[in-house]
């Protein structure tokens, strides 16, 4: 594999460990409109998506007329939960700081429940100027406009960037954007699923931790201890 010279991380579910929460939240409130799924299904379909996307979904794969109020009414209690109970993912704050390479975030979440999520973890100052949301590109993913705009603003190739994502949808999109793939799956959201990449998000590798991905990838990064 070709070193690259951007890193662009995705943020929900490898830098922090939030995934488990959306899921576990937005199941149980769907569950008072009749809508039953499980954290296999979520992860499968609609992790790595943005709410609005998610929402138009449900709406029309269960027939369900879910309130004008549900997105912001849920994503108030979700910044909630994240109060409570947000954790950064072990070892991406020292592998950023030791990262050899220009790198950025590219995400799907809404601006400001990345500038919260930021904040909370403790990882805002490694981040300023560095941020993109979907809120800034026409398609969401798995198309690959977020990838592309977030290469084009630091001025990479996409042919030389690689894209950390822990989602199906969000390797889908760094593949169609030309770019790496690196799967994280660390996240406690993917823990007992099972990982078969279906052929169309097969990564170019797999990492279960930071600690594995730094020391596969030692030229990126300097000694963590050092």
């Amino acid at each position: 594999m070709t070193e690259p010279s951007l890193v662009i991380f995705d943020c929900d579910g490898v830098l922090i460990d939030s995934e488990v929460i959306s899921a576990r939240q937005l199941i149980e409130e769907l569950k008072a409109y009749g809508v039953e799924m499980d954290m296999a299904f979520v992860s499968r379909h609609f992790l790595g998506r943005s709410y609005p996307v998610v929402l138009k979904e449900v709406r029309e794969r269960w027939g369900v007329a879910l309130p004008d109020r549900f997105e912001a009414d849920y994503r108030a209690r979700l910044l909630a939960a994240f109060e409570r109970e947000l954790q950064v993912m072990p070892g991406a704050a020292a592998a950023i700081r030791a990262l050899r390479r220009p790198y950025c975030l590219a995400t799907s979440s809404s601006p400001e429940r990345l500038r919260r999520s930021l904040e909370i973890t403790g990882l805002a100052d490694l981040f300023v100027g560095r941020t993109f949301t979907a809120s800034e590109v026409r398609r969401g993913k798995p198309a690959p406009d977020l990838f592309l705009h977030a290469a084009a603003a630091m001025g990479a190739d996409p042919a030389a960037c690689v894209v950390i994502e822990d989602s199906l949808n969000g390797v889908r999109a760094g593949l169609a954007a030309g770019m790496q793939v690196w799967r994280f799956t660390g996240g406690s959201h993917l823990k007992g699923l099972d990982l078969t990449a279906p052929d169309d998000a097969i990564p170019t590798a797999s990492y279960a931790s930071f600690a594995e991905l730094c020391q596969s990838n030692a030229a990126l990064f300097a000694p963590i201890n050092a």
